[in-house]
């Protein structure tokens, strides 16, 4: 399994709903509304690389509020 943080900027005065409608998609295991250069943080995981990079781009950045995202695999060294 593959888990990932994703960071997430959203449209000013969203971070609340967003953070919420990101919380309910399938394989998010987390979401918080966090203050700096993001404003929500997710985990999420999926089965593969390329199963997270389609839970990344058609769910989490489909979601409407949603303007840029980063994501960051987690890797164990």
């Amino acid at each position: 399994m593959i888990n990932a943080y994703v960071l997430i900027q959203v449209k000013v005065g969203s971070s609340a709903e967003v953070g919420g409608q990101i919380a309910r998609i399938e394989n998010v295991i987390s979401s918080d509304v966090v203050t700096g250069p993001y404003d929500v943080i997710a985990l999420a995981e999926a089965p593969s690389m390329d199963d997270l990079g389609k839970l990344v781009v058609a769910k989490i950045q489909a979601t409407d509020g949603v303007t840029r995202t980063l994501t960051c695999p987690i890797i164990t060294l």
